[in-house]
């Protein structure tokens, strides 16, 4: 079975002759380091033996509208217009979602990390500023929403289009309990946010929804319940809620995660006999339809490749039990 075959069964719930895996980290995050960039994405899929590849969107964290220089108040918002397809902030995503598609062909699924509208607008601001003008003018801030959801579909166009990505990996964030009760989120946040990935689908069914839990703190799930994808990865540390558990919370799809990305981790301080132990102990609780294994999130840019090899040749050895 080839690793695209064994992502894309994973999905549907199929069989598969192994768990597919792929872990991920920012490699630049502050800057587009261009075809180096490239070329770390290949080198760690190559020598880790992932089944995809999720690229990141490091460089691309801020959304640069020049609007956003001109707001001094709340309403300011409801005057702000996308930026469109030629803006290099679109365009340099694609170019590197191009680059490394090319550089793999078909042998893998790749998938662009792709942030939610309210995220995007957080990082071109700030935390503060954007709550503060929420409190203030709502409408004028759920505008700005879907200006920068126009931004986000017309780079999923190209990068599923004209990139060649198998899909997005949808990172939804803001969730979390002392933010928005579940009913300002989804009055809030969910149109925008939700538009986003409805449009998606209409280009590509292989999504990964990523219920972010970045901060460490517990995110009001149930608002990304109903959310459409193919697979779904949240923080099982953060959230309390193991792949076995999330797979029926969230219908029976196909997860993705497992292992705790943090430095505490076992996969990032642990031996490799408790590497060993702890994928299997994933797997046990998981099952073996619909389920891929990774992590809940980014992992510290300085874990040894050695790590994710421990993985890979534990589910190999595991292959048996499927």
């Amino acid at each position: 079975m080839t690793k695209r075959e064994r992502v894309l069964n994973s999905f549907q719930n199929q069989k598969v002759d192994k768990l597919p895996m792929g872990f991920w980290y920012h490699f630049s995050p502050d800057e587009d380091l261009g075809q180096q960039t490239v070329e770390e994405h290949i080198k760690l899929y190559r020598e880790a033996d992932f089944d995809f590849i999720k690229v990141m969107c490091d460089g691309y964290f801020n959304y640069p509208n020049p609007f956003i220089k001109t707001v001094s108040s709340a309403k300011d918002w409801l005057h702000m217009t996308p930026m469109g397809e030629n803006s290099p902030y679109i365009q340099g995503q694609v170019d590197r979602a191009r680059s490394v598609v090319e550089a793999v062909g078909k042998e893998c699924c790749v998938f662009y990390n792709v942030f939610c509208p309210m995220s995007l607008m957080r990082f071109g601001t700030s935390e503060e500023l954007l709550m503060e003008h929420l409190k203030e003018d709502r409408e004028a801030v759920c505008h700005a929403f879907d200006v920068i959801g126009e931004d986000i579909k017309t780079l999923i166009r190209l990068l599923l289009t004209e990139a060649g990505c198998d899909g997005i990996y949808y990172c939804v964030q803001n969730a979390e309990q002392f933010r928005f009760t579940a009913e300002e989120y989804r009055e809030i946040v969910r149109p925008a946010e939700l538009s986003v990935l409805e449009y998606a689908h209409t280009l590509s069914q292989n999504h990964i929804l990523h219920c972010c839990g970045w901060a460490g703190d517990k995110n009001r799930v149930e608002v990304w319940q109903d959310y459409p994808s193919a697979a779904v990865n949240w923080a099982v540390y953060v959230e309390q809620m193991t792949l076995g558990e999330g797979k029926k919370f969230f219908g029976d799809r196909c997860v993705l995660g497992g292992f705790d990305n943090r430095k505490s981790g076992v996969l990032y301080a642990g031996t490799r006999e408790e590497i060993e132990a702890e994928t299997e102990k994933i797997v046990r609780e998981a099952g073996t339809r619909g389920v891929m294994i990774g992590a809940d999130c980014a992992l510290p840019s300085d874990i040894a490749t050695k790590r994710f090899q421990w993985v890979r040749k534990k589910l190999d050895a595991m292959a048996n039990i499927i």
